[in-house]
C-alpha cells in the first residue's frame, strides 16, 4: 500500500484497498443511535394560520 501519493486510477485504488488486512476490514464501528423523535402539538397560533383554508379548495 502506498501511503505517500493518492491513487489515480480506479485500478490503484482497488489494488490500494486489496492490501488492507482482512482484520482491519471487517471492523466495522456501531452506528450512534439517533435520538427518539420529539412530540409536537398544535397551538392556537398554528391553528389560526390554516383556520378557513377548506373555504378555498
Amino acid at each position: 500500500m502506498r501511503t505517500s501519493t493518492e491513487p489515480e486510477t480506479l485500478a490503484e485504488l482497488i489494488s490500494d484497498c486489496a492490501e488492507i488486512p482482512a482484520g482491519l476490514r471487517e471492523q466495522r464501528p456501531s452506528a450512534p443511535t439517533p435520538p427518539a423523535p420529539r412530540g409536537w402539538t398544535v397551538d392556537e397560533a398554528c391553528h389560526s394560520q390554516v383556520d378557513g383554508l377548506d373555504d378555498y379548495a
